[in-house]
């Protein structure tokens, strides 16, 4: 397993606590070995009590050694050899002191030392042998599987991380094709004004340092709050009211309770410049556009309302343009189904674009 693996997965428990953490299933396999012997013998709660002490100290002994010394997630020759030898040996110790143990608290007589050896005892040696063996075999089962849920753990933590700074990757990328098609566009039309109305220009000049002032503190944030948002949106209707003239009028809705409200850096541009550019300016006499916030059970609903042609001069385009499509784009990257763009017609004119998303706040 590589080190970057490793350190993504919890520390070790200390070899005290994991042996402490397995003896239980050493209790539960030796209740269930005392409970054959004891269907075999009839002194259950004899063998029960003898069982379970001689099960403890077999279990203490070799996967005590084990995690000394062998502690490893693959074992070849070398740890199979020694863990056997030490099964061997514990075999005959852990029985011993079991039987001693469990005479003891029960109160009736064990065989000394010189006398232990007969074969029927020599027999439920190798019984606790294999019974140990078992023991130890299913805790290093039982932490090979915790280890490979570590593992998918971590792989799964990679691929969110790196899901991440796709998405980031992303945004930007989508927030970066909103920014200069605004700009060009306006930059051409300061072009052309300066020219033919050199006050004009200046003017819009002006407008456009407001805008860029408004916009550019927070256009490589992640998310901004509704106030500066609308902020900006003043800003922007400002610049296109110096193109415009009186063929634009523009009013924003922001409650206050709403102000800190949070959402993607630069969302509402891309609708507020589609209504100016399908909805006004194609239409001889402009019109007006409203920037409205509420709220909506425990969603930010967002509109943008204007009074120009309507969706009619669309040509039947679903995202009404670039900006809206990169707009529906963002939101679908960000919160999924959790949020809805939909442009309709606006009564008695004009086209609506209705926003929701979650509602999120700054502390």
């Amino acid at each position: 397993m590589s080190s970057s693996i490793h350190c993504l997965l919890p520390a070790p428990r200390s070899r005290l606590r994991r042996l402490l953490a397995d003896l239980p299933l050493s209790i539960a396999i030796s209740a269930v070995l005392a409970a054959f012997i004891g269907l075999v013998s009839g002194q259950f709660l004899e063998n029960l009590l003898v069982s379970i002490l001689i099960g403890i100290v077999a279990f203490t002994i070799v996967n005590g050694g084990r995690l000394l010394w062998w502690d490893r997630p693959h074992w070849g020759l070398r740890e199979w050899a020694p863990f056997l030898a030490l099964a061997i040996a514990a075999a005959p110790v852990a029985h011993f002191m079991g039987l001693s143990a469990g005479g003891a608290m029960l109160g009736i007589p064990t065989p000394a030392l010189a006398e232990y050896p007969t074969p029927g005892r020599m027999s439920m040696i190798l019984f606790t042998m294999l019974g140990t063996m078992t023991m130890v075999v299913l805790v290093r089962y039982r932490e090979r599987v915790r280890r490979i849920e570590d593992e998918h753990a971590a792989a799964r933590l990679r691929a969110e991380v790196i899901e991440r700074q796709a998405l980031q990757a992303q945004l930007r990328l989508l927030q970066a094709q909103i920014e200069p098609h605004m700009l060009f566009n306006t930059l051409a039309n300061l072009q052309g004004l300066i020219a033919i109305d050199p006050d004009r220009a200046s003017e819009m000049l002006d407008q456009l340092i407001q805008y860029l002032r408004a916009t550019l503190s927070v256009s490589r944030a992640e998310t901004t709050t509704l106030e500066q948002e609308f902020a900006a949106m003043d800003a922007y209707l400002g610049l296109m009211g110096v193109r415009m003239g009186e063929r634009l009028a523009y009013r924003l809705d922001l409650p206050p309770a709403l102000a800190t409200a949070r959402l993607p850096t630069m969302l509402l541009q891309p609708l507020v410049e589609n209504a100016i550019v399908h909805g006004l300016e194609p239409k001889v006499d402009g019109g007006e556009v409203v920037v409205k916030a509420s709220v909506a059970g425990d969603s930010l609903v967002i509109e943008v309302r204007d009074t120009g042609l309507g969706l009619g001069q669309l040509h039947g385009r679903r995202g009404g343009g670039v900006g809206v499509s990169t707009t529906r784009e963002r939101l679908e990257a960000l919160y999924g189904e959790r949020a809805t763009l939909f442009l309709t017609p606006a009564a008695p004119r004009g086209a609506l674009a209705r926003l929701s998303l979650p509602l999120e706040t700054t502390a």
